[in-house]
């Protein structure tokens, strides 16, 4: 256990190892949970301690109780996030790119972009940005994604995008219309952190929950920047997915992989 893991309370220790049976299948979908008291011996502590780490597992959905029968893993479904084929799946078809999440528009406006934004846009950090921050919804209507679109003020300002309402397509097919000029390349930048206070009030998130943050960058076929997006989810509730070819022969591409 590392420095940080053994200052976080005993009741999130004991959660964390339950969640991470249920993220390796030790414990599958179906599976009930071996009592609070056994649970409590294999962790040298009190059942109360242990009926609050249920409290976490069970605020995150990962475990339900039956009355009279036990505590059981939930089914699951990870939102899956297919990042290379989303242009071209969007470009085929109508509405937004998360069509089967509930979208709500909780700002738009003109504001200075955040350092890490203003880097991606090629910028100095404070520069104005139209700034559309959203909230995705399941069809429980529960909170999965906090995320917001960054545009260049030559792109947006002045158009229905600096309005507070959820567009009627994929944002990028807007911008494209906008402006004539077409996404032709992307970049994905994922980082896994410890939410924030804000970010653990919205999603429901116990002390010490992580989060992934994406930063998405589009650009034009000179290399311009068209917008520059930010997602956010539970670090549990979602999966990258990606298909490529791999090529035959060196790419040239060089740097430190993983």
């Amino acid at each position: 256990m590392n420095e940080t893991g053994a200052r976080l309370p005993k009741y999130h220790r004991i959660a964390d190892a339950l969640r991470e049976q249920i993220r390796t299948g030790r414990l599958a979908p179906g599976d009930r949970l071996p009592a609070e008291t056994a649970i409590a011996a294999t962790h040298h502590t009190s059942v109360p301690t242990v009926r609050q780490a249920m409290s976490v597992l069970r605020a995150e959905g990962l475990i339900e109780s039956r009355h009279g029968i036990g505590t059981f893993v939930r089914a699951t479904h990870r939102l899956q996030r297919r990042s290379r084929n989303r242009y071209g799946e969007a470009r085929g078809r109508d509405g937004l790119l998360t069509n089967t999440l509930r979208h709500e528009i909780a700002s738009v406006g003109i504001e200075p972009a955040p350092e890490q934004i203003a880097d991606c846009l090629n910028v100095e950090a404070g520069t104005e940005v139209v700034a559309r921050h959203r909230r995705l919804y399941d069809e429980e209507d529960r909170l999965t994604e906090i995320g917001a679109s960054y545009l260049p003020k030559d792109i947006a300002a002045g158009t229905y995008l600096e309005e507070p309402t959820v567009v009627p397509k994929a944002l990028f097919r807007c911008v494209e219309d906008l402006t004539g000029r077409r996404y032709t390349d992307a970049r994905d930048q994922v980082t896994a952190r410890r939410a924030t206070d804000a970010e653990a009030d919205r999603f429901g998130l116990p002390l010490g929950a992580y989060v992934l943050h994406l930063i998405h960058t589009a650009t034009d076929e000179n290399g311009d920047v068209l917008e520059v997006s930010e997602s956010i989810w539970p670090a549990d509730n979602v999966i990258f997915v990606d298909h490529y070819p791999i090529p035959a022969g060196p790419t040239g591409e060089t740097g430190s992989e993983i």
